[in-house]
């Protein structure tokens, strides 16, 4: 069995479930979706454990763009960072709260509204800071941002 103790809920409180399969665990990740990653149409599809790679999909509506139809970048850093940390989240079997220390975007290309799907994985994991890295794609396969982060693991101890 697979035990769950690193998913922060909407509120910010954690939470300890134990899944039995793959479909469990992304069934339970995607019950307790932050509601800035909620706004963002924010779904887990698939973690593979081997290569610690999770894979989201959001859901963007003409609310986020400026300049007409193009997404305004903050949105797509947020997608990243999301995802970033949400594949720490299930690479650890124990309570803990993810900061942002570092993270660098590079816009490759323009995002319109629509679906986009991101894949994250930790470059390198240590007992209290991470290295990782998103790449964000649209509909298309092509590939608008890529990002690196650096992040501080933070042991937390589960609200009553």
């Amino acid at each position: 069995m697979l035990l769950v103790t690193s998913i922060l809920t909407g509120t910010l409180g954690l939470f300890e479930k134990i899944v039995s399969s793959q479909n469990d665990f992304i069934a339970t990740m995607n019950e307790k979706t932050p509601p800035a990653l909620t706004k963002l149409g924010a779904r887990i599809k698939a973690y593979d454990a081997t290569s610690q790679t999770i894979q989201m999909h959001y859901s963007i509506d003409d609310s986020f763009c400026h300049s007409g139809d193009i997404i305004q970048g903050g949105y797509i850093a947020g997608m990243l960072d999301g995802a970033m940390a949400h594949t720490i989240f299930a690479s650890f079997e124990r309570y803990l709260v993810l900061a942002t220390l570092e993270m660098s975007v590079s816009y490759l290309e323009i995002a319109r509204p629509g679906a986009f799907v991101c894949y994250a994985r930790p470059v390198r994991l240590g007992k209290s800071i991470a290295f990782l890295e998103g790449w964000l794609h649209n509909t298309r396969g092509i590939t608008v941002a890529k990002a690196t982060s650096t992040a501080k693991i933070i042991d937390k101890v589960p609200r009553k």
